[in-house]
C-alpha cells in the first residue's frame, strides 16, 4: 500500500494547480490525509457511499469518489471548489491516485518475486507465470551481487543502488537481512568478466563515497534464465564467505576466483582438523611466532624468491634463511621446497577456516 506521506503530497501538487481541495479517506470513514483542515465531508456519508454500488455520487457541494484497485475499494476522494470543472479536476485525482497503486503494487510484487527466486521459494511453473506478469524477460543474462555491509543496512544506502541500477535497464535491487543488498545485473552480450568486475569495483567506490559506507562485493557466475538466478546468488554468497575467511583484505571477490579457498571451504570440519594433526601435531601454525608467519606470507607472496624477500622485509638474506631453518625445525616442513611450501600454504587456509567456525558458533 502507498505511504500517507505520497498521497499527501500528490493531492497538495494537484491542489496547488487547480486550486481544488482535496481529501482521502478509508473505507471506514477515517481521514487520511488532506489539503485543509476544513472537515467540508461528511464521513457518514462516505462511509454510506463505500458501501453503495455507485463509484461517484455528489452531495451537497462535495464530490465522493472511489479509488480502486484490481476491483477493490482503497480509498474514497472527496473534493469541494466553487469551479466548474471540480468533478473532472477530481477524476484526474482518483486516476493519479490508482496509477500509484498499480505502480507500487508491481513495485512490491517485483520485490516480494526476485526475493522469493533467490531463496528457491518458488516451482519452475511460477517462476514463467510470474515473469509474464512482471514483463520480465526469461531468457537474458544475469548475474547476482551480493553487498555486505559492516553496519545495519538503512534505506539511503538502498535507494542510492536503486539510483544506479535501474529497473528500465533490467536490473533490480533488493536486501535478504539486516546487513546485506542483492543485485541483479541484466547484462549486455559482450559483456566480458573485465566488465563485470568493473560493475563490482564501481559499487566499492559509491557506496564509500556517497553512503559513506565500507562494503564487501561478492559475485557470482552469468545465468542466461531466470530460473538460474537462485544458482547465481548461492554462488555470490559462498564466494562472500570465502572472501572473508581466506582474502580479507579484498572488497571484491568473484565465484570463479576463489581458488583453493572454495575447496578447503567444503571440507568437512574433522577432515581439516585430521590433516592438521597429521602435518603439525600439537604444534599449530596460529600458535607459531608471528613474525615467522608474516615473513613466510612475504615469501609466498613472492614465488619462494628469498632475495626478493628479503628485499621487501628490509633484512638481510642469512637472517630470513634462519627464521626458514627455524620453521623447519618448529614443524619438519622446508618452505624452500615446492612441496612442502604448498603444504604449509594450505595448513595456514586451514587454520583460518577452522578460526572462523569456531567465531561464527
Amino acid at each position: 500500500m502507498i505511504s500517507h506521506q505520497i498521497i499527501q503530497k500528490s493531492i497538495e501538487d494537484l491542489k496547488r494547480i487547480t486550486k481544488v481541495e482535496l481529501s482521502v479517506f478509508d473505507p471506514e470513514g477515517s481521514k487520511i490525509c488532506s489539503t485543509t483542515e476544513e472537515e467540508y465531508a461528511d464521513r457518514e456519508i462516505v462511509r454510506y457511499f463505500t458501501d453503495s454500488m455507485a463509484d461517484t455520487q455528489e452531495a451537497d457541494g462535495v464530490y465522493y469518489m472511489k479509488v480502486k484497485e484490481e476491483g477493490k475499494d482503497c480509498y474514497i476522494l472527496t473534493a469541494k471548489s466553487p469551479v466548474q470543472e471540480t468533478h473532472m479536476i477530481a477524476k484526474i485525482a482518483v486516476s493519479q491516485l490508482e496509477a500509484l497503486l498499480v505502480a507500487y503494487r508491481e513495485k512490491y510484487d517485483r520485490n516480494n518475486f526476485f526475493q522469493n527466486l533467490i531463496l528457491d521459494n518458488l516451482l519452475l511453473v511460477d517462476i514463467y507465470n510470474k515473469a509474464k506478469t512482471l514483463h520480465l524477460e526469461v531468457e537474458r543474462k544475469r548475474i547476482v551481487y551480493l553487498i555486505e555491509t559492516k553496519a545495519d543496512r538503512d534505506q539511503e544506502a538502498l535507494e542510492l543502488l536503486r539510483s544506479l541500477f535501474s529497473q528500465q535497464n533490467g536490473d533490480f535491487v533488493t536486501s535478504v537481512d539486516e546487513k546485506s543488498f542483492v543485485l541483479i545485473k541484466s547484462l549486455k552480450e559482450k559483456d566480458e568478466e573485465e566488465d563485470i568486475c568493473h560493475i563490482a569495483d564501481t559499487i566499492v567506490d559509491m557506496m564509500n563515497t556517497e553512503a559513506m559506507m565500507r562494503v564487501k562485493v561478492s559475485y557470482g557466475t552469468v545465468v542466461k534464465e531466470l530460473r538460474e538466478v537462485s544458482k547465481s546468488y548461492k554462488e555470490a554468497k559462498m564466494a562472500l564467505d570465502v572472501g572473508k575467511i581466506f582474502y580479507v583484505q579484498k572488497n571484491v571477490i568473484g565465484y570463479g576466483n576463489l581458488g583453493i579457498g572454495r575447496l578447503i571451504y567444503q571440507l568437512p570440519v574433522n577432515l581439516c582438523k585430521m590433516f592438521m594433526k597429521e602435518i603439525f601435531g600439537e604444534n599449530l601454525p596460529k600458535e607459531m611466532d608471528e613474525e615467522v608467519l608474516t615473513t613466510v606470507e612475504k615469501f609466498f607472496e613472492n614465488s619462494l624468491n628469498i632475495s626478493e624477500t628479503a628485499r621487501q622485509l628490509y633484512i638481510h638474506r642469512n637472517t630470513l634463511v634462519y627464521r626458514i631453518e627455524k620453521l623447519q625445525k618448529e614443524t619438519g616442513l622446508d618452505i624452500r621446497n615446492f612441496e612442502d611450501a604448498l603444504t604449509f600454504k594450505i595448513a595456514l587456509m586451514v587454520v583460518s577456516y577452522l578460526d572462523y567456525l569456531e567465531k561464527n558458533n
